[in-house]
């Protein structure tokens, strides 16, 4: 069972990658769990009603991503708890000024019968 939920959390990670890209909001809801919270830049603060400021921020446009690239991705699973360390460069404009660098995100996932993985938690930082 564990190799599957491995391979079942790389296509879940690779899943929210393409729904951040295209801003698939509906995708995002699927991946996002309710109680997802955000530490990261700009500021490093704790934001604690992160999914729906990034469904949000995607439905507004106010985020529009124009690349991820992905560098590197490792992936840990125990049990229903599965954490991705994902590296790479991110482009695109946020409230329409350009923003582009290269972050690395650690983003703790739980799976469950009814979504399957689900983001928890969420930690980006330069890289």
């Amino acid at each position: 069972m564990t190799g599957t939920l491995l391979n079942e959390l790389y296509e879940a990670e690779r899943r929210l990658q393409k729904a951040q890209l295209g801003g698939d909001v509906e995708e995002l809801d699927r991946l996002l769990d309710e109680r997802l919270v955000f530490t990261g830049p700009p500021d490093g603060r704790l934001h604690t009603e992160a999914k729906q400021l990034d469904l949000h921020n995607h439905r507004s446009r106010t985020q529009v991503m124009t690349k991820v690239a992905e560098e590197d991705l490792t992936v840990v699973v125990s049990g229903t708890t599965g954490v991705t360390c994902f590296l790479g460069t991110l482009e695109g404009t946020f409230d329409g000024e350009p923003f582009a660098g290269r972050l690395r995100y650690t983003r703790t996932w739980v799976h469950t019968g009814e979504y399957g993985w689900r983001v928890l938690a969420a930690h980006a930082s330069e890289a």
